[in-house]
């Protein structure tokens, strides 16, 4: 995604942006709970969207844009997954879809190794696996990437450096301990801070498993723990809003800042009281548009994911795949406000 294509598109999307890992339960079987479109004539390609979790509406919304651009190259679809997050949670609806002999699956990896036996043996069987959002970067065919890891931990670093005045102690409320986005993100933080910004200290990295309550429960813990502490820093929408909540009727509110990942929709009660002074995000079905392109452009041949190899994906225009294997969508943008009442979603 390039901002200057979507800004138009963003303004008419609805979405929350979630990326959930919670407890290890799962319901129901592989095909409990699937939603299905189909737009393709026999012998069109068929995907199944392969979420962290269903009933998440981040991932509702990547589904979104995925049936859109199935639709335009007449594909079958049909997204499956658990009610909850684990790292081992998706193995059974990828050895399902394997069975099913699809053309392809949209993986959102729980776990980037956890789910690498039952990947290669979909590959083997003819599959092709492209992780979106979150990567199994050592068995997939490409990965669909939201934005690189330098760019949103850039723009994370940014705002915490702004809000902090450029000293002090800052904290970060991720999602889990095993998510492989957030994982990448906060690493490439530390390297940034720790590179550029010596005189601020991150005191601690704190999970809230992206549930609501939780991450209210951390926040309380956090400033209970570092009463120096000047931003809260939460790379998850879920994170940051439950964050802002407990900070904007706490005593911390106006000392504390709270920013992250978010969406205009969550977070402008948030920036109208001034208990956020900015945040960032992507277009979660921008991506789940890309990966469905992308996929077709993999199965035709018009792509190998070799680096350098260019496809055309609908109306975001051309794309070029990059190292390992990897298409990045584009970079985060920040949300204030001077420009929140701008965006409907």
């Amino acid at each position: 995604m390039k901002f200057t294509k979507t800004a138009v598109a963003l303004s008419a999307v609805a979405l929350v942006l979630v990326s959930a890992c919670t407890t290890p339960t799962v319901t129901g079987s592989p095909s409990a709970g699937a939603s299905e479109s189909t737009g393709g004539a026999a012998g069109a390609l068929t995907m199944t969207f392969l979420p962290k979790n269903l009933g998440n509406p981040y991932f509702d919304t990547s589904t979104k844009g995925m049936e859109t651009a199935a639709k335009e190259i007449g594909a079958t679809t049909e997204q499956v997954g658990p009610a909850e997050a684990a790292a081992d949670a998706q193995v059974q609806y990828i050895e399902t879809a394997t069975q099913q002999k699809v053309s392809a699956i949209a993986l959102s990896a729980n776990d980037q190794t956890a789910l690498c036996d039952s990947v290669k043996a979909a590959q083997a069987a003819g599959v092709k696996v492209v992780t979106f959002d979150s990567d199994a970067p050592t068995c997939r065919d490409l990965f669909i990437n939201q934005a690189t890891s330098e760019g949103i931990a850039k723009v994370l670093v940014e705002m915490a450096v702004d809000q902090s005045g450029g000293s002090g102690e800052i904290a970060i409320l991720s999602a889990t301990a095993n998510a492989t986005n957030q994982n990448a993100w906060i690493d490439a933080m530390k390297a940034d801070l720790k590179a550029n910004h010596p005189d601020i200290k991150l005191v601690e990295v704190a999970y809230g498993d992206d549930q609501d309550q939780k991450s209210f429960d951390e926040t309380a813990s956090l400033l209970q723990k570092h009463p120096k502490l000047k931003v809260i820093v939460a790379p998850t929408t879920v994170g940051i809003a439950a964050a802002a909540r407990y900070v904007s009727t706490s005593d911390a509110k106006g000392k504390v800042m709270v920013t992250g990942l978010g969406t205009p929709n969550d977070m402008r009660a948030f920036v109208k009281d001034g208990t956020v002074k900015e945040f960032a995000l992507w277009n979660p079905e921008e991506l789940g548009y890309l990966t469905v392109h992308a996929i077709k452009a993999l199965a035709d041949g018009t792509i190998t994911g070799k680096e350098g190899d260019k496809f055309t994906a609908g109306k975001l225009g051309d794309y070029t795949v990059g190292a390992n294997q990897t298409v990045l969508l584009g970079d985060p943008y920040k949300f204030n406000a001077d420009n929140i009442d701008n965006f409907n979603f």
